[in-house]
């Protein structure tokens, strides 16, 4: 079977469109032809999500742990004082873990516990990145992950993305009518699919802050650049004389 001959149903198609409380069926007189179109749009960035924490060790685990809630507090505390809603900051992973020495052809050599506290902060101000990064250190971090960069509202990007796809889809339909011997094509059904909101940008690499806490780091650059966001739609038209 051929392109055109699999994108035409028979002049009498019935289409079964899903719906919430009952099957819709939209009855045709002529043939269809059935797309499916993705529209991508890039538009700047609105959201950073930015990882940090402490790591921490000490000779027994309750003194690690111990060491650690008190340097993530003033870390957390920090952040807040940037204006950073409490809602915005969540906990992403505690860890406590035994430490070892390990030496060539000998024993492992406990040397104590390691206790960490990583947290997931969104920036609803992307130009302040390298701002905040910076206190991030000055406050005691000792690892950073990210930002990586997202748009939350993407309502009109995504307005934009479904006329583009309609008015494309619409073009193509009525390409294969003419291929067909048909005058135009009447829409008959549209179809959404389910998408998550938003889109990333390619991760950054870490930054990691390692033995004492560093003191004047100076500031890292951060371009926002642009993010993704898309529909992806199903197109039903009949051909029509």
């Amino acid at each position: 079977m051929n392109t055109l001959a699999a994108a035409l149903l028979s002049a009498t198609a019935v289409l079964a469109v899903p719906a919430t409380a009952a099957e819709v069926q939209v009855q045709t007189q002529g043939p269809v032809v059935e797309l499916s179109v993705f529209e991508q749009i890039e538009v700047e960035p609105d959201l950073a999500t930015v990882g940090t924490g402490v790591t921490t060790k000490a000779p027994t685990a309750v003194e690690a742990l111990r060491r650690n809630s008190a340097e993530m507090e003033r870390l957390v505390q920090m952040i807040r004082a940037l204006g950073i809603a409490a809602e915005d900051i969540q906990t992403a992973r505690i860890n406590l873990n035994a430490q070892y020495d390990y030496r060539n052809n000998q024993s492992p050599r406990f040397t104590g516990y390691q206790a960490s506290n990583q947290v997931t902060v969104k920036l609803r101000e992307v130009e302040r990145v390298g701002e905040v990064l910076d206190a991030f250190v000055s406050a005691g971090a000792t690892n950073i992950n990210g930002p990586y960069f997202s748009i939350e509202n993407d309502v009109e990007a995504k307005a934009t993305a479904r006329r583009r796809a309609l008015e494309r889809g619409q073009k193509q339909a009525e390409d294969y009518a003419r291929i067909a011997g048909y005058r135009g094509v009447r829409l008959v059904q549209v179809a959404e699919a389910i998408r998550s909101s938003g889109g990333s940008g390619p991760e950054s690499d870490a930054i990691v802050v390692t033995g004492a806490r560093v003191q004047s780091a100076p500031q890292p650059p951060v371009a926002p650049g642009v993010v993704s966001t898309g529909v992806a739609i199903a197109l039903t038209y009949e051909m029509t004389r």
